[in-house]
């Protein structure tokens, strides 16, 4: 038999510890990530952590991002730039906000709220409704999930979501997501239906979108989205020089052997493979 992988293994733990809080009673949980990380924790019903997290929005301060990382920078590692709140409250606010239905919905319409952690402050780069219209927007493109006709997103503010995009602090974060590999990562926990944004992330992107933050948002979005709407499995690079797969873990890298390095077992092989980033599922459009 082959020998599970790492994330495998997580996996196979994360149900019996998700599912130790007695709010949950769902029968089985996995956890699909980007952080393919440790240590996970339920939440109950309402969405809020259920377990108590101690309030503390320490914040970590760095100097500001050039645009430009040391060559020698490792491809999954954090960049320098601008401060992140270390751990918020593990309670989130929700953004008011609605949206008409984008895309054609043929097998789901899928309802989403917006969500700050209270004690991330979002000042710094717009506020909690300039992330908000970038979640929105992102997901309006025709370049984003809705190009497949499957698929409608709608944003609502009074009713109970499918699922929730929850901007959330590095600490926290972790507790949802786990940090067995330990790098900066985000994810999708279906356990509480809840879209981890890692607000580390957020401020400073990834070494493989050569500092473009913005396209590394709409990364980030699609990617867990992909994963709440359906995409358990990432991928690899399959065309050497092309653009990334939106389900491949580009926070690492785009590179198959960075992403082997990582996760020695599982399904991405040291093939030498290296693609270029990409935050679209369809990058061509409809």
């Amino acid at each position: 038999m082959r020998k599970q992988s790492r994330l495998g293994r997580f996996v196979a733990r994360y149900g019996w510890r998700a599912y130790a809080v007695p709010v949950l009673t769902a029968v089985t949980v996995f956890v699909v990530w980007d952080a393919v990380q440790g240590d996970a924790m339920g939440a109950g019903a309402d969405g809020e952590d259920s377990a108590e997290v101690v309030a503390d929005a320490t914040v970590v301060d760095s100097p500001l991002a050039d645009g430009s990382f040391p060559a020698g920078l490792e491809s999954g590692a954090l960049p320098e730039g601008g401060a992140f709140t270390e751990r918020g409250a593990g309670t989130w606010r929700m953004v008011p906000g609605v949206t008409e239905q984008t895309g054609f919905g043929e097998r789901q319409v899928f309802t989403y709220t917006v969500e700050i952690e209270d004690g991330v402050d979002t000042t710094a780069y717009g506020g909690d409704d300039a992330f908000a219209k970038m979640v929105d927007e992102t997901l309006a493109d025709p370049r984003s999930w809705t190009a497949d006709r499957a698929f409608a997103f709608r944003r609502v503010d009074s009713e109970t979501p499918d699922f929730r995009i929850s901007l959330t602090s590095q600490i926290t974060l972790r507790q949802f997501c786990g940090f067995d590999i330990e790098l900066e990562g985000s994810c999708f926990n279906p356990g509480v239906e809840r879209v981890f944004v890692n607000e580390p992330r957020w401020i400073r992107g990834a070494v493989a979108f050569d500092g473009d933050i913005g396209s590394y948002r709409q990364y980030l979005i699609n990617h867990e989205v992909g994963h709440a709407v359906g995409y358990a499995a990432h991928e690899g690079c399959t065309t050497d020089g092309g653009l990334a797969p939106i389900m491949m873990q580009q926070t690492y890298g785009t590179s198959n052997d960075d992403i082997s390095r990582l996760d020695p077992e599982g399904i991405v092989p040291a093939d030498g493979k290296v693609c270029r980033f990409n935050p679209w599922p369809f990058p061509r459009g409809a």
